[in-house]
């Protein structure tokens, strides 16, 4: 054993972990953690804000599967990542952030820049701890990793008083050593997540789907989370059932494949909230009944039998009663599930005759497909259109993040996912200015991945200043600004329920210039206002690998996220395209 400091030990530790990517910012408090960066492998991205650290440590744990890693300093630093640590919290990502404290001795004194870090953190953090001598950092930030990836991810902060990491104070010093799993397991007596499905629920499980006529697999974020795509294709195929994919699930099952419904929920496709909505089963694996995918909850898939499979035992009934609910980790019970169902037929059981659910099924997608009128001449840019040719111009594997409102809709609907991780957006809470710290953090993980944003103007003017990060790192991200000059998503709900009646939602085409504004961060540039300029610039985009990019393409204000269910209402009262309104029947699908 080797003497050593808090600070030290405290990079040792990440390093021990794996980690090669920290984003943050230095501070008085944390200052001592810097000084050892210096000497250490790890790469160090400064952001420009806090909040930007904590929404790039998530790009980079969605697009690498594997914890992203902040460090910030005490006060206002540890308030500014509350944000992102919320936004992980509700989408299940595993991070671990590191923040500064005061000095042992003057926590509670009301110290400069001293606030509560882990009194404010505790409802939005799967595990908070403030560490008090420095001999516990290296199993600290043990069980910080291990907690935050294991059963139901999601952050973890660790909290650490300026003097235990100081090399200059006695409190600091420390005898080095790393922790085994055992003794990481034994300091968790309370932790022990369930992963493996009971053998008895996944027998019945199996039996509801070999009755089952109208089948449909209600996939949620848990599947991606659990590394369980692969497992969720054999199962669907064997049985096989059609997919939806939640927005958290966006690429866990392929959007080419037969079996594809793709979105369901509030802005869903038709054919996924229908046939959702007429299931006589639903097979719910790593999903947690929302309340955007459900609608009014007393009138959501009436008919349906639920199985229900997640990792964390308090979703099961927590919204809708399951009829065989399964604890287990997705990927292990899909597994056993589909082992259950191929001995059931290897016995002489037989799939029950779906050619009548498969045909409802393709008659809905064939009279309900997403839709929008191309612009005229002279007339601002269709955001689908716009999401068409990104899609169409970028590889099959790039990976696409989104802030959050219509675009992040428009982009869920018309994006083709064919491969997992490659869908970076915030769900649960919905947070503004997400899209392009993501991105950059989802870059940094994944460098070898082509990384688009695509943002709004008003998402994108909340964490801008990042992309100046982007482009002192050498992190080539693209971003595509649908410009509309409106909160687009509040814009439509007034439209729609407030008698247009458009209450503080206008920003401005022009103000600011993003052209200039995103010159000025260091980035190239350019805005597109015409159909024929559209596909041009996305390829002049994509051939720059050494420089962030923005485009501003001018947009459409008045064109509005179709099919819609509005609040308050069954997925029933699904709004779909006014073009295909006509003859429309929302019990019975389309006459």
């Amino acid at each position: 054993m080797t003497t050593t400091d808090g600070g030290s030990a405290l990079i040792k530790a990440l390093e021990l972990e794996g980690v090669d990517t920290i984003f943050g910012l230095p501070g008085g408090a944390i200052l001592p953690v810097y000084d050892p960066i210096l000497d250490s492998p790890i790469r160090h991205v400064l952001v420009r804000h806090e909040q930007g650290a904590g929404h790039m440590a998530e790009g980079y744990a969605l697009s690498t599967g594997r914890p992203g890693v902040a460090m910030v300093t005490s006060g206002p630093a540890a308030t500014n990542i509350v944000t992102p640590l919320c936004n992980a919290y509700m989408d299940s990502t595993p991070l671990v952030v590191i923040t500064g404290q005061v000095a042992s001795s003057a926590i509670g004194t009301d110290a400069f820049q001293e606030c509560d870090t882990v009194g404010i953190t505790r409802s939005v953090t799967k595990h908070n701890e403030l560490v008090t001598r420095a001999a516990d950092i290296p199993l600290v930030i043990r069980q910080a990793f291990h907690i935050a990836r294991t059963g139901r991810p999601g952050p973890v902060l660790v909290d650490i008083p300026k003097d235990i990491v100081d090399p200059n104070n006695p409190n600091s010093a420390l005898e080095w050593y790393w922790p085994t799993d055992d003794e990481v397991a034994a300091s968790l007596p309370g932790y022990k997540p369930t992963t493996k499905g009971h053998p008895r629920k996944i027998k019945e499980a199996a039996e509801l789907v070999m009755a089952s006529e109208r089948p449909v697999i209600y996939a949620g974020g848990g599947i991606l989370k659990a590394r369980a795509a692969e497992a969720l294709l054999e199962f669907a195929e064997l049985c096989e059932i059609p997919v939806v994919t939640t927005l958290m699930a966006r690429g866990a099952f392929p959007d080419d494949h037969e079996l594809a419904l793709g979105m369901p929920g509030m802005h869903g496709n038709y054919t996924a909230v229908t046939s959702m909505q007429r299931s006589d089963l639903l097979i719910a694996l790593g999903s947690r009944f929302d309340d955007r995918i459900t609608g009014r909850l007393d009138g959501f898939a009436p008919d349906a039998k639920i199985i229900h499979v997640d990792i964390d035992p308090a979703e099961l009934g927590k919204v809708r009663r399951p009829d065989v609910p399964i604890v287990g980790d997705s990927r292990q019970v899909i597994t056993e599930l589909t082992r259950s169902v191929r001995s059931l037929l290897e016995k002489g059981t037989s799939l029950p005759d779906r050619k009548p659910w498969r045909s409802q099924i393709s008659g809905w997608q064939e009279t309900h497909p997403l839709t929008y009128e191309q612009s005229e001449p002279g007339e601002l840019l269709k955001p689908q259109y716009v999401l068409e040719q990104l899609r169409e111009r970028a590889p099959e594997d790039c990976i696409v993040a989104s802030g959050v409102g219509q675009h992040q809709m428009w982009t869920s609907q018309y994006w083709r996912f064919r491969h997992p991780y490659t869908w970076v957006n915030s769900g649960g809470l919905g947070t503004m200015g997400f899209s392009v710290p993501a991105a950059i953090g989802a870059k940094a993980g994944r460098p070898d991945r082509m990384v688009w944003a695509v943002d709004g103007d008003g998402c994108f003017q909340m964490t801008a200043q990042e992309l100046v990060t982007a482009a002192t790192e050498r992190i080539p991200v693209k971003i595509a600004i649908l410009n509309n000059a409106y909160l687009g998503m509040v814009r439509q709900w007034q439209e729609m329920f407030y008698e247009e009646r458009y209450s503080e939602v206008y920003l401005s085409p022009d103000l600011p210039d993003y052209v200039r504004w995103a010159e000025a961060m260091g980035c190239v540039a350019m805005r597109v206002e015409s159909p024929e300029e559209v596909g041009p610039a996305i390829d002049k985009a994509n051939e720059i690998d050494d420089r962030p990019v923005v485009i501003e393409f001018r947009t459409d204000a008045s064109e509005k996220v179709f099919p819609m269910v509005p609040a308050g209402k069954t997925n029933d009262d699904i709004v779909v395209d006014p073009t295909q309104s006509a003859g429309h029947s929302s019990r019975g699908g389309a006459k």
